[in-house]
């Protein structure tokens, strides 16, 4: 199985590829938009600003090769700024555009002290796979800003025709969103390649996801 971790410039990507290896994944570490698009997944790693993500991403026509492989049914694995640029927009330094993936803002952690960086327990979502085995686990946060409402509520489902998606939390003085899987597209706030076994589980899960 081939993975493809984007380089972006937009994370510690070389943890996140020895993670991948750990369990087991053939990694390419590239921007070529033909490995982008021919891997049996793609991971969108993220550090920094939402908007500075959102430039990277469009500088390398990456959110047209996102686009195009979710359209396609081909899997997606977004991490921390990874996962927040999936949703309509983030507020970091003015209101900037995401991918528009799932509807929800990316806001300030409304916590005495941000950012909030350490260990959190993740309440996995019903029937997830990608936490299976996980409910309850600790994972390794760095963050200030997160999607601190519940994305399915603003979301047109026709549940005859699709599966709503599975959203798991975690709490740092208050409620926000951990983890979502939706068919083809899924994402993490938390670092798997920073959480130890836990994290090598999630890598895992996802691979044989998209097995």
């Amino acid at each position: 199985m081939t993975i493809v971790v984007l380089n972006a410039g937009t994370g510690n990507v070389r943890s996140v590829v020895r993670a991948l290896e750990h369990v087991g994944a053939e990694v390419n570490l590239t921007t070529d938009p033909e490995a982008i698009l021919n891997a049996d997944g793609l991971l969108v790693p993220g550090v920094g600003a939402f908007e500075s993500v959102m430039q990277k991403l469009r500088s390398l026509r990456a959110d047209r090769l996102i686009e195009r492989r979710l359209s396609g049914g081909q899997p997606v694995l977004g991490i921390c700024v990874g996962m927040q640029v999936m949703f309509d927009q983030g507020t970091e330094h003015g209101t900037h555009q995401g991918l528009g993936q799932w509807p929800g803002s990316v806001d300030k952690l409304q916590a005495p002290v941000v950012p909030h960086m350490g260990w959190s327990r993740v309440d996995a979502a019903p029937g997830t796979q990608l936490l299976a085995g996980l409910d309850g686990e600790r994972f390794y946060f760095v963050h200030s800003y997160a999607v601190q409402t519940d994305p399915t509520v603003a979301m047109d489902i026709n549940q005859d025709l699709f599966e709503p998606p599975l959203v798991s939390y975690a709490t740092y003085y208050q409620p926000f969103v951990a983890a979502v899987e939706n068919g083809p597209l899924t994402a993490t706030q938390f670092h798997p390649e920073k959480s130890g076994e836990a994290g090598f589980q999630v890598l895992a899960n996802w691979l044989d996801m998209i097995a």
